[in-house]
């Protein structure tokens, strides 16, 4: 966040006694999530919330009023400089998260960052280069990390024997509304920086790193990809992809493949399905509903861990981080790979149709779901099972890091 005015609200003078000082840098949109939780540790005693940021005036939520005390800030650095928080969350537009990231950590503050952290190696690099240097944590909110059925889940692995392969499956809908919601919607870049904002990189970001997740578990390292093969497509006018089906061989372990869209005729929350040789087991991870080998049906798994919180217990007694930087490696190392991908092949005529007016209207692709079920189940991208409209994959090859 840059330019503007100063605060509105000046922030109270720290006390020895007082919880850790939390600031929300990005506070409208999903941010008003972000302030949710917040609210809820602030009234708990465990956190204060002492400032909020927006280049925008600030949208109500009914859930987390504003403190009176609370800074109100248009530009993060001068919020860094005059509330002095302990802890910092970073929701803003992907291609803003480094250089705001660097700053906070330069202030001396624990961070919190939104999905995807960043999008290339370097800048993730870059970033843990600086925590390491400034003694920071920093947590990154892949908040279904903090999942009970996924720590059920790949608890269970041993019965499924040897995993052979896990995969992803999710089918939302986005209407025409979310491609002008924000001058980066839809873009691949903005004044000559990433932004990504296709299906696998932000919105179904959590059901690539929910795979991410259980491959590590299955080898005991974070996922380091050898080759990455991706199919991606688009119904709109747009320069990413609202459709993508991508696999990714590691170089230890199964390979992992995610098959995604946001063109979707019949809604499917989100699956994680992995194969072993004596069965599958299946997480619905939006939900924590969990269904392992025998079970006669998905059952739920109360219990999901806050990031925040997380991070909070972190900085008092060392509870280890549910989604520390370096475990979201490989998520960067995928986007990294798709720096120089070709724009994604545009679907349309027959095979796409339209419902809805205005903002609100949806375009699908017809039998898309039994296409990314087919991927999902059995590992084949949707050139290598014959689906008509499929174009070719584009390849990268990656060396061991």
């Amino acid at each position: 966040m840059t330019g503007g005015w100063a605060a509105t609200r000046r922030g109270s003078p720290v006390s020895g006694n007082d919880p850790p000082r939390v600031a929300l840098i990005g506070a409208n949109g999903h941010g008003r999530w972000h302030r949710r939780t917040i609210a809820e540790l602030h009234a708990a005693g465990r956190a204060r919330l002492v400032a909020l940021v927006d280049v925008r005036p600030l949208e109500h939520e009914p859930e987390a009023p504003v403190p009176p005390e609370t800074g109100v800030f248009t530009d993060h650095r001068d919020m860094l400089a005059e509330s002095r928080p302990d802890v910092v969350v970073i929701c803003t537009p992907p291609h803003t998260h480094l250089p705001i990231a660097l700053d906070v950590l330069a202030a001396g503050a624990d961070l919190l960052l939104e999905k995807p952290p960043v999008l290339d190696l370097a800048g993730h690099r870059t970033l843990a280069e600086a925590a390491a240097a400034a003694g920071r944590a920093v947590q990154v909110n892949f908040q279904a990390l903090g999942s009970a059925a996924l720590t059920e889940l790949t608890g269970a692995l041993g019965r499924l024997g040897p995993v052979t392969g896990i995969a992803t499956l999710a089918a939302w809908q986005r209407p025409d509304a979310y491609y002008a919601r924000s001058p980066w919607a839809g873009r691949l870049s903005v004044d000559g920086h990433p932004a990504l904002d296709g299906a696998l990189a932000n919105p179904l970001a959590h059901a690539l790193m929910q795979c991410l997740a259980v491959a590590e578990s299955v080898t005991g390292a974070p996922v380091r990809p050898a080759r990455i093969e991706v199919e991606r497509y688009r119904v709109r006018p747009i320069e990413v992809d609202d459709t993508t089906v991508l696999r990714l061989t590691p170089h230890a372990g199964p390979p992992v493949l995610a098959a995604l869209t946001l063109a979707a005729e019949e809604h499917v929350p989100g699956e994680v399905l992995v194969t072993g040789e004596r069965g599958r087991a299946v997480l619905e991870y939006p939900t924590d509903r969990l269904r392992l080998p025998g079970d006669d049906a998905p059952h739920p798994v109360p219990g999901r861990r806050g990031l925040l919180a997380n991070l909070l217990d972190h900085r008092t007694d060392g509870t280890p981080l549910i989604a520390p930087l370096a475990r979201t490696e490989p998520f960067t190392a995928v986007l990294d790979a798709l720096r120089d991908a070709p724009a994604p092949t545009l679907l349309d005529g027959d095979l796409v149709r339209a419902a809805g007016d205005g903002p609100q209207r949806v375009r699908m692709v017809r039998g898309v779901g039994a296409v990314l079920r087919t991927a999902a189940e059995t590992g084949a991208l949707p050139s290598e099972a014959g689906v008509p409209w499929a174009v070719r994959p584009y390849v990268v090859d990656l060396p061991v890091q």
